[in-house]
């Protein structure tokens, strides 16, 4: 892990490792959000509870993960921006960044630059953008506009491993929680970034081809082998609810075929 943010994926998943209800129905949309909601059992909320009780017990986590994708709203035209930057630079206004009341970051990997915020936290939970060299001009001048931290992570996309090195140098991060699809999170796993995974499975099935899941992305290449992983705690309830704590085996992570 050398001297990166350690990386917990916490994912919500049906048996069959879906995230969400379609390919393109996101969670956030009302009539998505309250399918999805109507799966869980009675048990899930206790179960997620002790999940993120155990979580700021083991690590207490000072930044949350999400893919931009999450937030994006189909058909909204393009963005209006401000005037472009001409700096590259990290933007970490002290107002945010030393804000005695903040506790935590609310991460979002945003290279193209496609979500325009109307939230930008409360509560002690502050927005944090990662870019890169690729992120349009124009859309770093209105994060600096909106007073919405940023760090610049990578060339021509968020080089995510850079990105959690800079917001332990930067920003003190010692864990980050991944809550994210499952793009990132696959990204995340073919890049060797994640550490563990908290993964609560409730009592149905979705199915359907191309549907999100846990872990997507680009498939295993010619001679790698799966990621392994090590049981640390289960624990289920009784209508239902799997909860699995497992640690990356990092020793084998990759061997090649014989």
């Amino acid at each position: 892990m050398g001297d990166r943010a350690r990386v917990v994926v916490s994912v919500t998943a049906s048996v069959d490792g879906r995230v969400t209800v379609g390919r393109d129905r996101l969670l956030l949309s009302e009539e998505a959000g309250k399918l999805w909601h109507s799966l869980w059992p009675e048990g899930f909320m206790t179960m997620n509870g002790a999940r993120t009780a155990l979580l700021e017990e083991l690590y207490a986590p000072t930044a949350i993960l999400e893919g931009s994708g999450t937030f994006v709203i189909a058909d909204t035209g393009p963005l209006e921006l401000p005037e472009a930057t001409t700096s590259y630079d990290d933007f970490l206004p002290d107002d945010v960044v030393n804000d005695p009341r903040h506790r935590k970051w609310f991460t979002v990997v945003d290279s193209r630059g496609r979500v325009l915020w109307t939230e930008k936290g409360g509560g002690g939970i502050d927005l944090l953008v990662l870019t890169s060299r690729a992120t349009p001009t124009a859309y770093l001048a209105y994060l600096q506009r909106e007073n919405i931290p940023y760090l610049v992570a990578g060339e021509d996309h968020v080089d995510l491993e850079l990105a959690l090195r800079r917001m332990r140098e930067r920003l003190g991060v010692t864990c980050v929680v991944s809550e994210a699809g499952g793009g990132l999170n696959g990204a995340l796993l073919r890049e060797d970034l994640v550490d563990e995974l908290h993964l609560i499975l409730f009592p149905a099935a979705i199915g359907g081809a191309g549907v999100p899941t846990v872990f997507d992305g680009p498939e295993l290449v010619p001679g790698a082998l799966p990621t392994k992983l090590r049981l640390v705690s289960s624990s289920t309830t009784a209508d239902g609810v799997v909860s699995l704590r497992y640690e990356v085996a990092r020793s084998a992570r990759y061997a090649v075929a014989g």
